[in-house]
């Protein structure tokens, strides 16, 4: 073993033992019944009386690693990665509980569910596998069960199913933009394609984990299920007047998952006014009397058009700044509502927009630096804000080819879903100043 690699071993092995010593909530998940879920108490999470903050990261493809096949699957690795995120004090994962068969170019293959019937119930497995071991070290899960863009089949690979083949590829140049946003949205109004993802909810909630024997329903390792991967009404040059079928999609999705698993909580997945035809109404009705349970946001200042990794100068700190306002004025939509609010997704290039895991990550450090220290104002004042997670967890993954492109085949998942380079936006594990700074707000957190 090298001296880096020695260092880094011991540096988490010293981590882990600090987190465990400092943290009241340890024992959390073993409390009993009721008691050991997530609960909302106004703005606030709660476990078992005492307050629930967490630093979070996504890991999309956790499901998958936990498969047993190993054309997929990499059970060894899994264990690795959770071990090294909760020497991190890392305590919550966002996790992709669904996939789509889909003709889609950039669709993950292969998927779970193809036209209502499951093709690889081996990634349920995975997900079986994960849930035990996130349980074995305290941490939560948040389960998305759809997708609005194309990566892992999502919504339009459902209208696909139900209408004769007929899709939008977000990667044909002769349907260029906003055509894949305003056919997706489609999925809201379109009652065959609402049922077949519904058929998929009621599967996924009353799923009994073949591992530990307990229904998903009755585990509180899962935190919250989510309606979807960032699901946008459509776009605002064409889809306010469809609004009120997207609020009847939440509440009607809302109201099934409640009924399905009831001690767990339900959120919907937004970005936000970005995702949310860039009106405010918009966000504040998606989670008035829906049956939403907390409040989500996420923050992409490149792919928004505010931040040029190829011009950092003249653009990061302006950008920056409207980083920082985005986030106050969502806190502020969660004040007025009286939810939790959660950061799930936010993340940025390496230097020079580099894909390179040896390129340095000074800005995407200083950007999870303002991220943080937003949280940890508000929470230190008893706001709304509780929690975030990075986009996304790399860990121990890398790109198998020299264009950072995704293949089908390829079983090395990072962060980054099939539709971006490999590497784009993801965290690895020797990304040590970024997980100094990750290690040190958990640790902020937790005082």
């Amino acid at each position: 073993m090298s001296n880096f690699f020695m260092r880094s071993a011991l540096i988490a092995f010293a981590l882990w033992a600090v987190g465990c010593a400092q943290s009241r909530n340890a024992d959390t998940l073993q409390a009993q019944g009721s008691d050991a879920f997530v609960r909302v108490q106004g703005n606030q999470f709660f476990v078992a009386g005492q307050p629930y903050r967490y630093v979070g990261v996504n890991m999309w493809y956790g499901a998958y690693l936990g498969s047993p096949k190993a054309d997929i699957g990499d059970r060894t690795r899994l264990i690795k990665e959770l071990d090294f995120l909760s020497a991190m004090g890392v305590t919550n994962i966002r996790v992709l509980g669904a996939s789509e068969k889909s003709i889609l170019r950039d669709a993950i293959n292969p998927a779970i569910n193809d036209r209502g019937n499951i093709q690889r119930d081996d990634i349920l497995l995975g997900l079986d596998f994960l849930l035990v071991e996130m349980r074995k070290r305290n941490m939560r899960a948040v389960i998305y069960l759809n997708n609005f863009w194309e990566w892992s089949g999502g919504m339009a690979t459902y209208l696909s199913w139900v209408k004769d083949g007929q899709i939008v590829d977000p990667s044909d140049a002769a349907t260029p933009w906003p055509a894949f946003p305003i056919f997706t949205s489609q999925f809201y109004r379109e009652p065959a394609a609402i049922a077949l993802f519904h058929d998929y909810v009621k599967m996924i909630t009353s799923r009994v984990n073949l591992i530990s024997g307990e229904a998903y329903r009755d585990d509180p390792t899962i935190m919250a299920w989510q309606l979807a991967n960032e699901p946008r009404p459509g776009h605002k040059s064409h889809s306010t007047p469809y609004l009120p079928s997207y609020y009847d999609w939440i509440k009607k999705t809302s109201d099934l998952i409640k009924s399905q698993a009831p001690h767990q909580l339900v959120s919907l997945g937004s970005e936000g006014t970005m995702g949310c035809l860039e009106s405010v109404q918009c966000v504040m009705d998606s989670h008035k009397e829906t049956g939403i349970d907390y409040m989500t946001f996420h923050l992409w200042m490149k792919n928004w058009g505010w931040y040029d990794a190829a011009n950092p100068e003249a653009t990061f700190e302006t950008a920056q700044k409207t980083a920082r306002a985005y986030i106050k004025q969502h806190v502020g939509f969660a004040n007025t509502l009286g939810l939790p609010a959660v950061l799930e997704e936010f993340g940025l290039e390496r230097d020079a927009g580099s894909f390179d895991p040896a390129v340095a990550t000074t800005y995407r450090d200083d950007f999870y630096a303002l991220v943080y220290d937003e949280i940890e104002r508000n929470s230190a004042a008893g706001g709304p804000l509780v929690g975030s997670n990075i986009w996304a967890w790399g860990g121990f993954g890398k790109a198998q080819h020299s264009d950072y492109r995704w293949r089908a085949g390829d079983n090395q998942f990072v962060g980054d879903p099939p539709q971006e380079e490999q590497g784009l936006n993801s965290v690895y594990a020797d990304d040590t100043s970024t997980i100094r700074l990750m290690t040190q707000h958990a640790k902020n957190l937790k005082r």
